[in-house]
């Protein structure tokens, strides 16, 4: 993982997770990057800064989830 500094090219797409219930609780959103990563910011704070998670992370944690290994 590493701060955003990483180079991503054209508008990014934010969508928020599936987690989130609207009513103001803790909420992210995640874009996807070049690598097949995420970009992943708070949604209150869509200034503030943003982790960068490269593909192969992404996709382990992804997977980890899917699998019950994590709990979401």
């Amino acid at each position: 993982m590493s701060n955003a500094g990483s180079k991503v090219d054209g508008p990014l797409t934010w969508f928020t997770s599936s987690y989130s219930n609207g009513a103001g609780g803790e909420c992210v959103e995640c874009a996807r990057a070049d690598d097949g990563g995420a970009l992943v910011r708070d949604s209150k704070s869509v200034g503030g800064p943003v982790i960068v998670v490269r593909g192969q992370g992404w996709q382990t944690f992804v997977r980890a989830l899917d699998n019950g290994e994590l709990k979401g």
